[in-house]
């Protein structure tokens, strides 16, 4: 897995390449967690995510608790269908936005 992060302002934007999985979600979860203080807006780029599993998707979770905690936002875009198909067969659809 491949991370590229982007701040503008108080919006912090993570685009995610390759597999987000039990063995590459701690990276992003410790990336995650040590960046989110003081943003209001939380994206990820998934163009070229390719594979999800249930880890990355605890580590999604855990970042849009965070993000709702501190009364921000997170947005989740350019998902392509097979991690779009996790999403919904999870219901997480539902809870995150996606663009």
């Amino acid at each position: 897995m491949k991370t590229d992060k982007k701040i503008n302002g108080k919006e912090i934007t993570y685009t995610i390449e390759g597999r987000l999985d039990t063995n590459t979600s701690p990276d992003l979860d410790n990336e995650i967690s040590s960046s989110l203080d003081g943003m209001s807006s939380l994206v990820f780029d998934f163009t070229k995510l390719e594979y999800v599993s249930s880890a990355g998707l605890r580590v999604l979770l855990k970042a849009y608790k965070a993000m709702t905690a501190q009364k921000g936002t997170m947005v989740i875009r350019n998902v392509p269908d097979g991690i779009k198909e996790v999403l919904t067969v999870t219901g997480l659809n539902e809870v995150f936005t996606i663009e």
